[in-house]
C-alpha cells in the first residue's frame, strides 16, 4: 500500500536525521512551513524516525508553540502570567478581541489572525506582552495594541 508522504517531511529527516533527538527540529520545520501539524504530519514522522504516533503526539501537544490545528497567517500570543494580568492583559485581550471580532482561540474567518493565551513569554517585566509569530510586543496599551494591529491588517 502506497503511503502519501509529504515531502518537505522528508526533507526535514533528511536534514536533521532520523534519531529521537530529530523530533523537535523537524516538528519546528512543519510549524514553519504551515503553521500547524496535522494528525497526517504526525503519522509520517513516527514513521520517518520510527517512533509511535502517541510518542510524537505527545511532544507536539506539550508545548504550547508547537500547534496542532490549523492557525491564521499571524498568530498573536498574548500572555497570561498573573504578571501581565495585573497590568492589565484583560484590556489588551478586549482590544484585540474587539478589533478582530474573534474571542481568545479563535482564528478569523479569512484566516489572517488567530488569538491565544500562552504562558510566559519572557516579557512579564515590561508586561502585558504579546507575541505576532515570533515578533515581540511589551508594555501594551490599548492604543499601542490597536496601532500595531492597524499595521497588521493593511500588510
Amino acid at each position: 500500500m502506497a503511503t502519501n508522504k509529504n515531502s518537505y517531511i522528508t526533507e526535514l529527516v533528511e536534514h536533521y536525521g532520523r534519531s529521537r533527538t530529530s523530533l523537535m527540529p523537524i516538528l519546528q520545520g512543519v510549524i514553519e512551513k504551515n503553521n500547524f501539524i496535522s494528525d497526517h504530519d504526525m503519522t509520517d514522522i513516527a514513521r520517518e524516525l520510527d517512533l509511535s504516533a502517541a510518542q510524537v503526539y505527545g511532544t507536539a501537544t506539550f508545548y504550547s508553540f508547537l500547534d496542532t490545528e490549523p492557525r491564521g497567517e499571524y498568530i498573536i500570543r498574548v500572555c497570561k502570567t498573573i504578571t501581565c494580568d495585573m497590568h492589565g492583559k484583560r484590556q489588551i485581550i478586549q482590544t484585540i478581541e474587539d478589533m478582530l471580532k474573534i474571542k481568545a482561540g479563535e482564528t478569523t474567518p479569512n484566516k489572517k489572525f488567530t488569538l491565544l493565551e500562552t504562558n510566559c513569554l519572557g516579557w512579564c517585566h515590561e508586561g502585558p506582552a504579546m507575541l505576532i509569530n515570533e515578533k515581540p510586543f511589551s508594555g501594551l496599551t490599548p492604543e499601542k495594541v490597536h496601532d500595531i494591529l492597524s499595521e497588521y491588517m493593511h500588510k
